[in-house]
């Protein structure tokens, strides 16, 4: 019993353990059927937590005092079966023993026989003297006295004999059985008490199971499937317009045939011109078989949604791995001036390697978020304008949409991603470089009133802030904006959101990443404009 529950106990947490979601799959929980699955893993859960409850009262309660009475039992049925050996043992030696002094009655008549013929024979023999005839006579009767004595030993043990057997047979024996028998019977009874105990134990937790059992019901009524698929679609929605409607091509007269633009041919012809520049496809239509080979690393081989969404979640990636590196180097430097406070605690030069590796990998993570920041913006000013409500995008998006378009045609004709996808201009990798910096360069132009700060980088807020009091600026949770002013050491930050719109926020509610090469870029766009003019 104790093994079979424990194998049941063992078997629920295993499927317990191993089909609890992973932090990789936690967007499952989205759907209701994962949700379900769930919450009846956690109910599977208790419902093996309560026969753990289980096995521990049958530990306590039975096994241990089965245990206990086994052992007793054990020892109580050696004692009587000890009993019933010695007592056949006895039997079989007085039977010995009988036997014994059968034989020698037996051999001692024999003996009597022979002595009484070989008298009888001298005495008939006249040639014999009379000595030698009674020595023969004195050695007959001395026979027959022997043999008179066996006979009465036999005799006597023999009665002693059947009585000891039949005691043995009627008396002993049988009292041997009937404690062995008494035996039995308390040890079925005591087993009975068992199961009865076993089953008032698992009454006891038959409430709570019929709550888990409930659980799993709720868990699955709550499962809904329309809801489901929704979810689906809109998570992998490709972001794609159906082609439009197919022109006629008059091919009577003589005159440049075209394509339409947004025919489902042209997509496909413009697909071949991709491959054969890049080697690979730009477009996923549906039903495709995936290429099972890598991946490029600006996700450009999934369709505009999904590489937004990807593009999106690289970039909060980033923006963790950025904000633990600034953290620990916020500790370090903390540490550090423990140290120069308290030159006993420690050198404060042994903090300065690791000070220098952390400031080394949050420059690589900026400007490895800047770059996935500039494809984002790249897919998302490509995909088509919806009347959803507007998404949250990045600052480098929210800049190139603001960029007037003498910009564009003077700098270069076409914007550039980072991996060479959508080329028609040398320039146009440049243009990407110097993109963030066209709506303040275009206004500090069309205003010469008035000086517009160039920004010196960017910054995502944290938390939310209410700019009630004069100078500040509102903004919201995620928000990302540019940098105009950096912190002074008064805890505030100068940021703008657009040419309109600028202000201070508590430097701690933003994470600035700063851009050493923006005064450049930003003088480099004041001379493209100036040629424009």
């Amino acid at each position: 019993m104790q093994s079979f529950i424990s194998c049941f106990l063992i078997l629920h947490r295993n499927l317990s353990k191993k089909y609890q979601p992973k932090k990789k799959e936690e967007d499952e929980n989205k759907y209701t059927w994962c949700r379900a699955f769930h919450s009846t893993l956690n109910e599977l859960n208790d419902y093996a937590g309560q026969h753990e409850v289980i096995a521990e009262n049958m530990t306590s309660q039975i096994i241990a005092e089965l245990t206990r009475y086994a052992q007793e039992i054990k020892t109580e049925r050696k004692a009587h079966f000890h009993d019933g050996r010695k007592a056949q043992q006895q039997i079989e030696a007085n039977w010995k023993q009988l036997e014994l002094c059968k034989r020698k009655f037996e051999r001692d008549c024999k003996e009597a026989d022979r002595a009484q013929q070989y008298f009888e024979k001298l005495d008939a023999d006249i040639n014999v003297t009379k000595a030698d005839v009674e020595k023969a006579r004195q050695q007959a009767q001395m026979r027959h006295q022997m043999a008179s004595d066996s006979k009465n030993e036999y005799s006597s043990y023999l009665q002693k004999f059947n009585q000891e057997q039949n005691e043995h047979y009627y008396t002993i024996i049988p009292n041997i059985f009937q404690k062995i028998q008494a035996m039995e019977e308390k040890r079925i009874e005591r087993m009975g008490e068992s199961l009865k105990t076993f089953a008032e134990v698992d009454r006891q937790i038959l409430p709570i199971i019929g709550k888990c059992l409930d659980g799993i019901t709720q868990a699955a009524e709550s499962i809904e499937p329309k809801n489901d698929s929704s979810q689906v679609i809109e998570s992998y929605k490709s972001g794609f317009e159906p082609p439009g409607d197919v022109e006629f091509e008059d091919y009577g007269q003589a005159m440049k045939r075209t394509v339409s633009e947004t025919s489902l041919s042209n997509s496909r012809s413009d697909n071949k011109v991709d491959r054969s520049s890049k080697g690979k496809s730009k477009t996923l239509w549906p039903f495709i078989k995936k290429n099972k080979g890598s991946n490029p690393e600006d996700f450009s081989h999934l369709p505009p949604e999904q590489r937004r969404k990807k593009l999106q979640s690289k970039i909060d990636d980033i923006n963790k791995d950025i904000q633990k590196e600034m953290d620990q180097r916020d500790a370090l430097t903390k540490m550090k001036e423990v140290y120069i406070k308290n030159p006993q605690m420690g050198d404060p030069n042994s903090v300065d390697p690791r000070l220098a590796e952390i400031g080394h990998n949050i420059e690589k993570l900026q400007a490895e978020a800047q770059k996935f920041e500039g494809w984002l913006a790249e897919v998302e000013g490509r995909m088509p304008v919806k009347s959803d409500p507007p998404r949250r995008t990045s600052a480098l998006y929210e800049t190139q949409n603001s960029t007037p378009p003498t910009t564009n045609n003077n700098c270069a004709q076409d914007r550039e991603s980072p991996d060479g996808s959508y080329t028609e201009e040398p320039s146009s990798e440049v243009q990407s470089k110097v993109q963030p910096e066209t709506a303040e360069s275009g206004d500090e132009f069309d205003d010469a009133d008035e000086e517009i700060l160039p920004t010196i980088g960017t910054c995502k807020a944290l938390y939310p802030f209410e700019g009630v009091n004069e100078g500040t600026i509102s903004v919201t949770e995620g928000e990302l904006l540019y940098v105009i002013e950096e912190d002074k050491g008064d805890g505030w930050t100068r940021v703008r959101r657009n040419e309109e719109e600028e202000g201070y926020v508590p430097s701690s509610y933003v994470e600035v990443f700063l851009d050493s090469n923006a005064k450049d870029v930003f003088s480099w766009r004041r001379v493209c404009l100036s040629e424009d003019s």
